[in-house]
């Protein structure tokens, strides 16, 4: 089973790079991020005709989570508790005996902005729903944006953006929070010394500078971690295709037996 997560900074705009991708990639199970509209303008007829079931968390303008599935799924969650103000950002589905949680963490915009502070409250909040679940305990993934660099090796250049939005001890504290908790990095558990980028900002010729920040990422549980065969980021899928404009992030996958 193929399992990925992909921020695709706007559904709309993207419709098309996101059905090119899947019709190459034939994932059976994606976490959508920033679809950017609302439930019922959320095009399910174009996922249905390439095999997708979509379940989907939206918002008018901003945010908003989907699901697509090529298996039968049901929400088992629509939202994270105790922080539906800062938006759609949270969908967690079950398919058989796996549970998928596709997540939108929050930016926070910079270290003196009150986003900032939500931003670890949000973190915390998902660490406290994620133990009353037990998910820790099933196999469980969490795909997402998570808008945080775990580790220098995760950032183009540390040296100059140490302490900063993304790289500050109070966002990677939260992130150590989850690990502790048993959820893995599928990428770092295959590819712990692999310097790999999932976002670049659009100016600046950054793709092709290879100016990134890996903050995008599939997290396991010790079940899933069983399963896993391989993981990979499509850095290919950040290129433009066709005259088609990509998302700003690339799709990140994993393989699982099944």
């Amino acid at each position: 089973m193929r399992i990925a997560t992909w921020n695709i900074n706007g559904l709309r705009a993207r419709l098309e790079f996101v059905k090119a991708w899947l019709r190459e990639r034939k994932p059976d199970l994606v976490g959508l991020q920033e679809l950017k509209l609302t439930d019922d303008l959320f095009p399910h007829e174009a996922f249905a005709e390439l095999g997708y079931q979509a379940l989907t968390h939206g918002q008018k303008s901003w945010n908003g989570v989907a699901i697509l599935s090529r298996h039968e799924a049901r929400v088992v969650q629509q939202g994270l508790p105790g922080q539906e103000a800062f938006g759609a950002r949270l969908l967690t589905v079950e398919v058989a005996e796996l549970s998928y949680t596709t997540l939108y963490c929050p930016n926070g915009k910079n270290l003196e902005h009150v986003d900032f502070t939500r931003k670890l409250a949000w973190f915390d909040a998902l660490a406290e729903h994620l133990a009353e679940t037990g998910a820790n305990t099933k196999t469980a993934l969490l795909g997402g944006d998570f808008n945080i660099c775990p580790t220098p090796l995760d950032s183009w250049n540390e040296e100059r953006m140490a302490g900063d939005l993304f790289h500050s001890d109070e966002e990677r504290r939260r992130i150590r929070v989850l690990s502790d908790a048993g959820w893995c990095d599928l990428y770092r558990h295959l590819h712990p010394d692999m310097q790999a980028f999932s976002w670049w900002d659009y100016r600046g010729g950054a793709f092709h500078r290879k100016q990134g920040l890996r903050i995008d990422f599939l997290l396991g549980t010790q079940k899933v971690v069983e399963r896993l065969r391989a993981v990979g980021i499509d850095r290919d899928w950040r290129k433009q295709l066709d005259g088609l404009t990509p998302s700003d992030h690339a799709p990140v996958w994993a393989d699982l037996s099944f």
